[in-house]
């Protein structure tokens, strides 16, 4: 089974966030580690991600939150590093109103299909990102979309826990992906 990189979005997951819950379990999981997350710089998340990308035996599956999903598409853009696929929860729109000023060297963002699969988890309710946006931004990447109801920013303040549902559904991607 593949290893696993989880890719926090801005300020990190913390403590309650479902990111950091499945890393407590789950000895296959292990976090980027970018300069800062308060200040995300696009060069530094990409060259972040090729580190540990580099520690893998073999191609993993990302698991990218909020800005992190706007890191793995400007990485799959730039990078030839091979991964198994990306499972993208809560893609933010950078035209979004909410979209925050700390992040804006992550737009544009790379709308090409990317080279693995994708599957991008959103909510109908997120306030970072519409989820017009996120129909057109799946259709763009040629990725597949679920859309499980009104989760908000399906982070810690959404109140999922360790969001089973969503392990589910990222257990139900890696099972179909190529070993």
């Amino acid at each position: 089974m593949h290893d696993i990189i989880t890719l926090p979005g801005l300020g990190g997951s913390g403590d309650t966030h479902w990111q950091t819950l499945w890393e407590r379990t789950d000895a296959r999981f292990t976090r980027f580690q970018p300069a800062s997350w308060d200040r995300p710089d696009l060069g530094d998340w990409e060259q972040a991600l090729e580190r540990a990308l580099a520690r893998c035996a073999k191609p993993p599956v990302l698991v990218a939150h909020s800005l992190a999903c706007l890191l793995v598409a400007h990485w799959a853009a730039r990078f030839p590093s091979a991964i198994a696929g990306a499972f993208l929860v809560a893609v933010p729109d950078p035209d979004g109103g909410n979209f925050p000023a700390e992040a804006m060297a992550f737009k544009p963002v790379p709308e090409r299909p990317l080279r693995f699969p994708a599957l991008i988890i959103a909510s109908t309710n997120d306030p970072y990102g519409a989820i017009e946006v996120t129909r057109r931004r799946a259709q763009d990447w040629q990725s597949g979309l679920i859309v499980p109801g009104a989760l908000g920013h399906i982070n810690a303040t959404s109140g999922l826990g360790d969001w089973p549902q969503g392990r589910a559904l990222l257990d139900a991607f890696r099972a179909g992906l190529p070993r």
